[in-house]
């Protein structure tokens, strides 16, 4: 019986030492290039989005705080898979995205999003107002959800489920929330973001986009 005990625990000794040995489990990521990400950045995204992802102008969005995760889907999105059609269309962002990589992608969200994102600034008193209050509370008449359900009170976003609008330029916002309400951008997970635009009219898409600019 001794003899035995001695080689369990002999053959338990040893099981760390198999589990922990060679290369690390293959569902483990590893950490981001952030070197080949700054090489990305200044060569095929700062002319339209800054060397720092805050955007030089509205037409394009800030990139700079956002989630990584998002990040990542949207340039997942962006890139023609198989001659299909991109699940977000934009011939622009289409010829950015093809030529990256999953890890490329993966490592210029992470670099975007350890960036510092410049305030933005709400245009008008009366819309910002107008805006907050949907923000905040929604339409129950109308079923309208508030926008800070999902994009929180700041609208710093949830990671890897909602983006980060605080800050954001209203034209973008906007663009984006009437690019859904037509079903021209199709790309939100269970058509959560088509139904809401559905709900709204362009005065109110335009109030909450000035709102979401001023948060931060």
């Amino acid at each position: 019986m001794t003899r035995y005990w001695l080689l369990v625990a002999a053959a338990a000794a040893l099981l760390p030492a198999v589990a922990l040995g060679g290369e690390e489990p293959r569902s483990a990521a590893a950490a981001p290039d952030l070197k080949r990400a700054q090489e990305l950045v200044s060569t095929v995204c700062a002319a339209c989005h800054g060397p720092d992802g805050n955007s030089p102008t509205s037409a394009n969005p800030k990139l700079a705080g956002q989630i990584p995760e998002y990040i990542q889907k949207q340039l997942t999105n962006f890139k023609p898979a198989s001659g299909a059609k991109p699940e977000r269309e934009n011939p622009i962002m289409a010829g950015m995205a093809a030529p990256l990589s999953a890890d490329d992608m993966r490592n210029v969200a992470a670099f975007f999003a350890q960036q510092a994102p410049r305030p933005g600034a709400a245009k008008s008193k009366d819309s910002a107002e107008r805006g907050q209050k949907i923000w905040r509370a929604g339409d129950a008449t109308r079923g309208l959800p508030a926008c800070a359900a999902c994009h929180g009170a700041i609208g710093a976003g949830v990671p890897a489920q909602f983006p980060r609008l605080a800050g954001q330029y209203a034209e973008y916002t906007e663009n984006q929330l009437k690019a859904f309400r037509t079903g021209t951008r199709a790309n939100d997970a269970n058509r959560t973001m088509r139904t809401i635009a559905a709900k709204l009219t362009d005065a109110e898409i335009a109030a909450v986009a000035d709102y979401a600019a001023g948060l931060h």
